[in-house]
C-alpha cells in the first residue's frame, strides 16, 4: 500500500503517488512521445479500482483534460465512492476544438469550479490549482488570484488551493499565498528544486508533475530502471507531498507504486 503524506498544513492526506488523468478525456496537443488512445469506461474503472487497491487516494484533473472530469463524475456517482479519493481539479484553462484558452478573472474562476463540481457530480473539491499558461507572476499579481480561491475556500466550494507553476517566481509566490504549489521536477528538469526547498520551509504542500518527463525519461539513462531512478531522484527531495503519474497501464501504475513504498521513509 502506498504510503500517504500530509499536503502541507491544509489537513489534507495524499498518497505519495497521485494519478493523473489527462489521458482519460484528451489526446490532443499533448507532448507524450506516442499517440495514445482514450481508454474505455471498463478499462478507466479497471485502472482506478486498481489505483485503489494500492492505497492511491488521489486524482488530479483540469477542465483542460477533455473529458476527463465528466468521466470521473460518471464513475464516482456508480461506484459511491466520492468520499475514498482527494481530487484536484483547475481552473484558468479550457481546451476546446483543439485549442487551449485561457481565462484567469474573478468570474471564470467561480464559473470554472461550479462547472467542474457539475461534471465531477461532487458538492466540493479538496483542492484546485491555477492553471498557469506560463506568465505566472502576472497571474498571480494581474488577476489577484489567490484572492478568488481564498473566496471560493471560505464559501466551502473548495477545501484547499494552490498553483501548478512554470517558472521559479511564480512559485516562490504561490508558496507564499497559496495552500500547496505544483511544480515540474525530474532528473532532466530540476529548475524548481529552489521552490520545493522553500515549501518544505514554510510546511507548503508540494505536488511534482512530469515526474516521468511526459514519457520521456528513458533519456536519462542506459544503465538501471530509469523509472526507478526518476522516483528515487523526486523522493530524496525532502517535502514533497505527492509524485503525480499519467498512466493508463495498471502495470506501470503498480511498478511506481513498488517504488515509492521502497523508498518511502
Amino acid at each position: 500500500m502506498t504510503p500517504h503524506h500530509k499536503l502541507g498544513d491544509t489537513g489534507i492526506d495524499v498518497s505519495i503517488i497521485g494519478l493523473g488523468t489527462v489521458k482519460f478525456g484528451r489526446n490532443q496537443g499533448v507532448k507524450y512521445p506516442s499517440a495514445f488512445d482514450l481508454p474505455s469506461d471498463t478499462e478507466m474503472a479497471h485502472l482506478l479500482d486498481h489505483a485503489k487497491q494500492l492505497g492511491v487516494n488521489f486524482l488530479d484533473t483540469a477542465p483542460a483534460y477533455g473529458t476527463s472530469e465528466e468521466r470521473l463524475g460518471r464513475w464516482l456517482k456508480q461506484t459511491g465512492g466520492r468520499a475514498d479519493w482527494v481530487i484536484a481539479s483547475k481552473f484558468g484553462e479550457t481546451f476546446v476544438d483543439g485549442v487551449s484558452l485561457f481565462d484567469f478573472s474573478r468570474e471564470a474562476a467561480w464559473r470554472s469550479i461550479d462547472e467542474s463540481l457539475r461534471r465531477l457530480q461532487t458538492d466540493y473539491l479538496d483542492l484546485v490549482l491555477v492553471h498557469s499558461n506560463g506568465d505566472d507572476v502576472d497571474i498571480i499579481n494581474k488577476h489577484k488570484v489567490f484572492d478568488t480561491l481564498a473566496a471560493l475556500k471560505k464559501s466551502g466550494k473548495i477545501r484547499a488551493f494552490g498553483m501548478s507553476t512554470k517558472t521559479v517566481e511564480g512559485g516562490f509566490l504561490a508558496v507564499e499565498n497559496s495552500d500547496v504549489v505544483m511544480v515540474t521536477y525530474n532528473p532532466l528538469e530540476t529548475e524548481e528544486q529552489a521552490v520545493i526547498a522553500h515549501a518544505h520551509k514554510l510546511g507548503k504542500g508540494v505536488l511534482i508533475k512530469k515526474a516521468l518527463a511526459s514519457g520521456h525519461i528513458n533519456n536519462i539513462s542506459k544503465e538501471g530502471n530509469p523509472v526507478e531512478k526518476s522516483i528515487r531522484f523526486i523522493m530524496d527531495q525532502p517535502g514533497v507531498s505527492s509524485i503525480v503519474i499519467g498512466t493508463l497501464n495498471p502495470q506501470h501504475l503498480e511498478e511506481v507504486v513498488r517504488y515509492a513504498c521502497v523508498l518511502s521513509p
